[in-house]
């Protein structure tokens, strides 16, 4: 019933149960059968797969059927069902032990292999939870079928599978690892003094091991990540960045898509994952950055090593299916094609000095015993399934050659009674034909069964004749059939000894895969750089942050008119923090996160959209630019900018690098102000972490703060007015900036003449400081004769005996006595 639903097929019946009520049935072609799992998967279902598990022919009453696997949005491997340049984490959930606060977590790419997991402690434990699914995106997420989903805060959009609560169980858990892996102690991978981890490690083989069914040999290492490894990005950053989606969603609009140039699908994943998590280790920043360089100035090699790649088939997912048993012919010649590309590339990789590239080039492990069984066993074009038969090259296999001797000769010695028949019964028209449901039969018209001789034993009458057998016929069809069904088996066979043997070899393809993939990334960050313009940056790990003619690297791919570069200068002496002003429309939000693009992309190992750059090292990136809700949690825009806030606050370090754009604007003026005021004065003048700061802002009190805070200064975007319109420059420039030219660009947005020229008449009260009463500008206009208007902070609008007398006052006449006695008369009149 839910299959008939959710694949739209024909619900039918068969048979009636017990209580006289039919069955409900459906079906599709066994063939079409990955298809139909990708549906069901996309929408969250698991779905088990039973197959025979014993000949049917040896079978006494039902043919024995068992569950051989469980395919689940986390597990599934169909090439149809995966982004070819994205991941597909299975992930795992475990609390910490003993009382303390904080989580085990681990991912599990069951199509690549790739493994890592992690600890979580601390009073900010659910946040960095809720970031790093936020990041990696599992598909599906495992949790103890005892534990409270709320416990673990934000989860995402993953599908959360429940399974039971021993797999979580730490000693069980490494248990299962060190059997995965083949060694006796978790300390080689870090996880000795992990025990959290090492559970949800161990929750995610033992769930595969019970929905694989089968050894899982492309898994044979994990990683455990530390927080201090990588620059830190959290999910809100990585998305207003637009580091890997852009504005809609997807990989359009996104940086990702701005420089991926790889050529293979692995080599895309892996730069993704270079994005989201850059490195701080300046030795390793300066390796991948002289690579880059390297293949950038030799242009002609760079050319012949990616046509080399292109040919490449993904070698990751490829071999992961070999290993789960789920990879047909065709993959496996695929794989053989691939192999044979590795001493091509090997060699070409050879004219390249940087160390980086020499050192994945002897990670390349040519695979020639693959290889040359892969394509001594295959035919060069293989059907999809083993089954359909062909697969195997002849010479391969004695017992299959002689099968096909037999089946050969067979079906030459009925061609060769067809004719043979023909000539015996003077009928030039007798044809022997084969059917599943008859085997071979003669086939006579009408018109001529007359002729047919009394050996011929009728078997079906049809339309234009009568079919027939003889019983040297059914001799023949014993031989040639029994022989093609035996071929059809030892087919399989061998097909499957070959997938295992190949599947025993899967660590030392993965290893040739990860290097072929990182060689590609700094080819293709090379192919950007020389088509884009981008230049290799000073990374250092001091303190000057600064940049000549940077850029946007995704807005100067889509604009009509040519990109106007800006500089930067970030230190934490004389321009920690830049209180940028400026128009509407001017360009302020693009040079924040240009800014924080330029580390991002250095720190990741690629050339930087600028004429040239001097890079501090940042530990982390937060970026607050832009306005959303979230409904769903019933968050207000400001609630949501509050708290992205919130976490600058409490996490930055003098290492940071924080962008700011329009704190405080989702609530009253005099709110959002002191809150911006007080924002940036923390950022200025905390003691524990003073962050390299850009705070892009339109309350132009705040460009007070230079005048007082040391390391403060003012920047604004230039724009020039011509008459009634405004000419965005575009340019960043020192000082400050007095306007904001909202109205001009409400005039651009296309609002209505009358309301343009009214807003700039009580933008001229308010500038003036001339309100009406109640704080409301005139509904008339410009006030008229008589109209006695007040500023925004002055008294009521009524005269008052006490203004008349201060009014009246000559000060410079008065002496002290007669101050004092005027106070305390002028104090008595306001009380009264």
């Amino acid at each position: 019933l839910t299959a008939s639903r959710v694949l739209e097929l024909t619900l039918t019946s068969r048979a009636k149960d017990s209580s006289g009520a039919s069955i409900p049935m459906c079906g599709v072609p066994h063939h079409a059968m990955d298809t139909y799992l990708a549906r069901l998967v996309r929408q969250g279902y698991r779905v088990a797969i039973c197959d025979q598990v014993e000949d049917p022919k040896k079978a006494r009453g039902l043919v024995k059927r068992e569950v051989t696997r469980v395919v689940s949005p986390g597990t599934f491997t169909d090439a149809s069902y995966l982004s070819a340049r994205e991941p597909a984490f299975l992930a795992a959930v475990a609390p910490a032990l003993g009382g303390v606060a904080g989580f085990g977590l681990a991912f599990l790419d069951v199509s690549t292999g790739a493994f890592v997991a992690t600890e979580l402690r601390g009073a900010g434990a659910a946040d960095a939870l809720a970031s790093e699914l936020a990041l990696h995106a599992p598909r599906e997420l495992l949790l103890s079928d005892d534990a409270d989903a709320a416990a673990f805060g934000d989860t995402g959009q993953a599908r959360i599978t429940r399974v039971a609560a021993w797999t979580f169980d730490p000693a069980g858990a490494r248990e299962a690892l060190c059997r995965q892996f083949g060694v006796a102690s978790l300390a080689a991978f870090g996880l000795d003094q992990a025990p959290a981890a090492t559970a949800a490690a161990g929750a995610i083989v033992a769930y595969l091991q019970d929905t694989q069914r089968r050894e899982l040999s492309h898994v044979r290492q994990i990683t455990f990540q530390v927080t201090a490894d990588a620059l830190a990005i959290d999910p809100v950053t990585l998305r207003h960045l637009n580091v890997v989606e852009g504005a809609e969603g997807g990989r359009a609009g996104s940086l990702l898509e701005a420089i991926d140039r790889t050529v293979t699908a692995m080599g895309g994943r892996m730069l993704r994952q270079w994005l989201v998590r850059p490195l701080v280790s300046l030795a390793r920043i300066h390796d991948r950055l002289d690579a880059v360089e390297n293949f950038a100035f030799r242009t002609v090699e760079r050319g012949r090593f990616r046509a080399a790649l292109e040919p490449m088939h993904d070698l990751e997912r490829l071999v992961s299916r070999v290993s789960l048993g789920t990879a047909g012919p065709r993959d496996m010649v695929a794989l053989g094609q691939s192999i044979a590309r590795l001493p091509e590339l090997t060699g070409l990789a050879g004219a390249f000095q940087a160390p980086l590239v020499g050192s994945l080039a002897a990670e390349i492990d040519p695979l020639e015993d693959l290889r040359d069984v892969l394509t001594r066993t295959l035919v060069d074009e293989p059907p999809a399934q083993a089954r359909d038969g062909g697969v195997i090259r002849d010479g391969v296999d004695a017992e299959l050659d002689e099968l096909r001797a037999v089946s050969r000769g067979g079906k030459a010695a009925i061609a060769a009674m067809e004719e043979s028949e023909r000539a015996r019964t003077g009928i030039p028209t007798l044809k022997v034909r084969y059917n599943r449901v008859f085997g071979y039969y003669i086939e006579v018209t009408k018109s001529q069964l007359a002729g047919v001789p009394d050996d011929y034993i009728r078997k079906q009458t049809v339309a234009g004749g009568e079919r027939f057998i003889t019983p040297g016929l059914k001799t023949f069809e014993e031989k040639v059939l029994g022989a093609d069904e035996r071929i059809a088996v030892r087919e399989v066979e061998l097909f499957e000894a070959l997938r295992s043997a190949v599947a025993a070899q899967a660590p030392r393809v993965l290893d040739t895969a990860r290097a072929v993939a990182a060689l590609d990334v700094l080819a293709a960050l090379a192919e950007t750089a020389t088509a884009a313009d981008y230049t290799k940056p000073q990374v250092h790990d001091g303190d000057e942050f600064t940049a000549t003619d940077a850029r946007h690297p995704i807005v100067e791919r889509h604009v009509s008119e040519a990109f106007v570069p800006n500089d930067v200068t970030l230190d934490a002496a004389g321009r920690q923090l830049v209180i940028l002003t400026g128009p509407n429309m001017g360009g302020k939000s693009t040079y924040l996160r240009q800014v924080a693009l330029l580390a991002l992309l250095a720190q990741a190992g690629s050339f930087v959209p600028s004429r040239a750059a001097k890079l501090a090292v940042v530990d982390r990136i937060f970026a607050r630019v832009g306005a959303s809700d979230n409904i769903v949690r019933g968050q207000s825009t400001f609630m949501v900018e509050m708290q992205e806030t919130a976490t600058i606050l409490h996490a930055a370090t003098s290492r940071s690098l924080v962008i700011l754009d329009e704190i405080g604007r989702g609530t009253a003026t005099f709110d959002g102000l002191s809150l911006a005021w007080a924002v940036a004065e923390h950022l200025a003048t905390n003691d524990r972490a003073r962050p390299k700061t850009i705070f892009a802002t339109h309350y132009h009190e705040l460009t007070d703060l230079a005048d007082t805070l040391p390391g403060v200064v003012n920047c604004h975007v230039a724009a020039r007015e011509f008459r009634e319109h405004i000419i965005f420059l575009h340019k960043i420039v020192d000082g400050r900036s007095d306007r904001s030219y909202g109205i001009q660009v409400a005039r651009l947005a296309g609002i209505p003449a009358a309301v343009v020229r009214r807003a700039s008449e009580i933008l001229a009260a308010l500038e003036r400081d001339e309100l009406q009463r109640g704080g409301r500008p005139s509904l008339s206009g410009a006030p008229g004769d008589g109209e006695r208007q007040l500023g925004l902070f002055h008294a009521p609008a009524e005269a008052h005996p006490v203004v008349d007398r201060l009014r009246a006052l000559e000060v410079d006449r008065l002496t002290p006595l007669e101050a004092l006695n005027l106070l305390a008369d002028l104090k008595r009149e306001a009380d009264a």
